[in-house]
């Protein structure tokens, strides 16, 4: 699996990404005790709404009959770290997508 990192900052944010050829549209927020992420089309219509921002898992995962394509996955360069802090998203806390 090949991994791309999309680049982040520790603020809510939106932005344009293509990943495998589609056009998706991805919000982040800080949601008081963690970061969420929502998935929408070009259009901005939702997709898949409030995913936490947790390392260890493929967030897609449970979303695997919609047959993205691909996973994302977080990553935090202190591997005790269970999820990105509100200071720390995009510098020592990454989002990563995974292609086969």
């Amino acid at each position: 699996m090949t991994l791309s990192e999309i680049p982040l900052t520790p603020d809510n944010q939106q932005f344009n990404a293509v990943i495998n050829h589609k056009n998706y549209r991805i919000k982040i927020l800080w949601r008081e005790s963690c970061w969420v992420m929502d998935l929408m089309d070009e259009q901005k219509t939702v997709i898949i709404s409030g995913i936490p921002l947790i390392t260890g898992v493929n967030l897609l995962a449970q979303y695997n009959w919609m047959d993205f394509g691909f996973a994302l996955f977080v990553g935090c360069d202190d591997p005790m770290q269970d999820m990105p802090t509100k200071t720390d998203l995009g510098l020592t806390s990454h989002l990563y997508i995974g292609r086969e």
